[in-house]
């Protein structure tokens, strides 16, 4: 997928762009969901490093 598509999708909701970077349920997403669950932005810049 476009690294730019991910990068939107990862401002709207940052697990998405994990599963659809990675393609499987693995501890990258289970990490990002616990980031994205207690605070916004740890999420945002989770999702961010592991697309970029």
């Amino acid at each position: 997928m476009n690294k730019l598509v991910l990068i939107i999708i990862a401002i709207l909701l940052p697990p998405l762009a994990v599963f659809l970077k990675n393609n499987k349920a693995d501890k990258t997403l289970i990490i990002n969901v616990i980031l994205w669950l207690l605070f916004y932005i740890p999420g945002l810049i989770h999702a961010l490093i592991v697309i970029l």
